[in-house]
């Protein structure tokens, strides 16, 4: 990467940090010029009690010196406080903001590359380089803090010390007339600048080398993330503890991770093993520069032994500053590779096509889809899921969609929902493309029930509405057609009682059973005209399945329904079923149609389950 767009990857940094968290890196400013002054007010104030009293001035004279150089210090003391609690603060508040651009780009890009395992491993890049060694957005914010301490420790160094290189000798200094020479000071600036520039690129070396190293134990990083996660999980216990699943996470994979980890962190302290002991030396040797330097000065009455104290310490500052600051700029460069990771996942474009058109709000629910041709496959595969299906969706019907597994039934919901498009064809509402209407417009028509619903530690009514706040007799309602009113009576916050422990220890744990039922009041609640329900009563006992397709057409109302099962006897409440096999539609009819053609995949689907209820039905009697 060029040091153009490294250095525009920056700039860009810390106007998004600005924007996040706007006066972080002010108050950063005024702690750390604070913080830079206090040593040279206390050096330079030193200095001067020094020559007072060397000088033998009156006392009075002393005091005044003492009370001004505690005064100060109590005054820088105070401001760094007050400001280094309000850093602490914004710090907190950055590490609490600084993933809300990858979140929001999350939530709006498309659906496909959400569950690209690119995206995966793109997120993992970044937290990996902000988990191993700092790297990423929060670092511009610590090199900028550090940064400005420098910066002001090589400008306040210069102010305090500028006096030692233009002294002249009091008195002959034969041989060493070399210290009061132009050329030596040029000489002793050069060598500071040396010293630092040496411990800079040593820095940015070692840097540069070890994130090379934790780069290229992604694949490490993250197979250590995913067992971390799936142990902390309560809800993992049950299968841990019968199966002893913690043993064999430990001994196949965690300890072979952690071996991994030491190989790894052997390398890295190779690295820093060989570049820290020469920054160590170098700066060892330009310290007995500088004191030889300012001492012999001293010896020829160039200075008096106050200005001593005044420029060791601020000779010693400037080369500790330097250094700093091309630390920290060092950093910045390197660091501009995580930049790039993080704005390469926030600015990567959206590919599906988003159309403008409204979608018609009706009030008699007449909305028809259709299903032109359309065949698809998945990306980065070759094998279609579906191939050339044609139908359509009949405003207020209750259709059935059935096949074995891997037909390609919800890969049929995910294309009627708009998360892909068809690979060929094209589906219509109301006669146009969808493409064509606005998608957030277009997703309002659709409740779903995702075979792997989600709900969420939040509060139940919270759950049902999908809304921090909501109508709680409509919640009720959904809840009670659900079948879940009883369980929410029991309760004890009723609407507002949080769901699993993750964040309250009085949240309550729910069965599958329940879970699902939250999930069917959830599309209700909805109120969308086009309900979807994949595999909705798979984790419902007999009874409460039952109830539930009894009172099928009540629940869903006029609303037009698809219902997926591989349980064929709960499909019978539906007039029309859909049957796939292998990526197509091969059979449309009632369930009396369909049992009737001996030849047909339904007749086989429909008498295998069937015999396995008989002998069921046998073995218990």
């Amino acid at each position: 990467m060029r040091f153009k767009e490294k250095l525009t990857l920056t700039l860009r940094g810390y106007r998004m940090l600005h924007q996040l968290v706007p006066g972080a890196m002010l108050w950063a400013f005024v702690q750390n010029l604070v913080r830079a002054l206090t040593p040279f007010l206390n050096v330079y104030l030193s200095g001067r009690i020094i020559d007072f009293l060397a000088q033998g001035r009156p006392l009075r004279d002393l005091l005044w010196l003492v009370g001004i150089t505690v005064t100060v210090n109590a005054l820088l003391k105070l401001t760094e406080q007050a400001s280094g609690r309000t850093v602490d603060y914004l710090i907190e508040k950055l590490h609490a903001v600084w993933e809300k651009p990858l979140y929001e780009k999350i939530q709006t890009m498309d659906y496909a590359r959400v569950e690209d395992v690119r995206t995966h491993a793109a997120l993992s890049e970044i937290e990996i380089m902000r988990s191993t060694n700092g790297f990423g957005f929060m670092r511009l914010y610590f090199s900028f803090f550090h940064g400005v301490r420098g910066f002001f420790l090589v400008l306040f160094s210069l102010t305090l010390t500028i006096g030692a290189f233009i002294a002249q000798p009091a008195r002959e200094a034969g041989g060493f007339r070399f210290l009061f020479s132009p050329w030596f000071t040029v000489l002793i600036l050069l060598a500071t600048l040396g010293h630092a520039a040496f411990s800079g690129l040593c820095s940015y070396r070692k840097t540069k080398k070890s994130n090379r190293i934790y780069r290229s134990t992604e694949s490490i990083n993250r197979q250590w993330m995913y067992w971390w996660r799936q142990i902390r999980q309560y809800q993992m216990g049950k299968d841990l503890k019968v199966y002893a699943l913690d043993r064999l996470i430990d001994s196949a994979y965690i300890q072979t991770t952690i071996q991994d980890f030491h190989a790894v962190n052997g390398q890295v302290q190779k690295i820093f093993r060989f570049y820290e002991p020469l920054e160590g030396a170098l700066s060892v040797v330009f310290r007995i520069v500088i004191y030889a330097y300012v001492a012999l000065k001293a010896l020829f009455g160039a200075f008096g032994v106050g200005s001593i104290v005044q420029y060791v310490g601020g000779l010693s500052q400037l080369s500790s500053g330097t250094v700093l600051l091309i630390r920290e700029i060092s950093v910045l460069i390197t660091n501009a590779d995580a930049l790039k990771a993080y704005f390469d996942f926030t600015d990567a474009p959206n590919q599906k096509y988003q159309g403008t058109l409204s979608v018609e709000k009706r009030a008699d629910n007449e909305y028809e889809i259709e299903f032109h041709d359309v065949s698809f496959r998945y990306p980065g595969t070759e094998t279609d899921v579906l191939r050339h299906v044609s139908l359509k969706f009949n405003v207020g019907q209750k259709m059935a969609v059935v096949g074995r597994n891997g037909s390609g039934k919800t890969t049929m919901i995910k294309l009627l929902c708009r998360l892909y498009d068809p690979t060929e064809g094209f589906i219509t509402l109301n006669g146009i493309d969808i493409r064509k209407y606005d998608y957030e417009d277009y997703l309002g028509i659709f409740s779903v029930v995702f075979q792997d619903f989600k709900l969420f530690s939040f509060s139940l009514g919270q759950n049902v509405a999908a809304s921090v706040s909501y109508d709680a007799h409509r919640v009720q309602e959904c809840l009670h057609k659900a079948g879940l009113e009883d369980r929410m009576d029991r309760m004890p916050k009723g609407l507002d009682t949080v769901l699993y422990k993750d964040f309250e220890e009085d949240g309550v744990e729910i069965s599958g059973g329940e879970a699902q039922k939250i999930a069917l009041a959830r599309a209700l609640y909805k109120n969308a005209p086009f309900i979807i329900l994949d595999e909705p009563t798979a984790a419902l006992d007999p009874l409460s399945e039952f109830e539930i397709y009894s009172h099928f057409d009540q629940i869903v109302g006029d609303k037009t329904a698809v219902y997926i099962s591989h349980r064929l006897s709960s499909c019978r409440f539906c007039s029309d079923i859909l049957v796939f096999d292998e990526g197509r539609l091969i059979q449309r009819g009632s369930h009396d149609q369909l049992v009737a053609d001996r030849l047909g995949r339904y007749y086989e689907l429909w008498h295998a389950q069937a015999q396995y209820y008989d002998t069921a039905a046998e073995r218990k009697a």
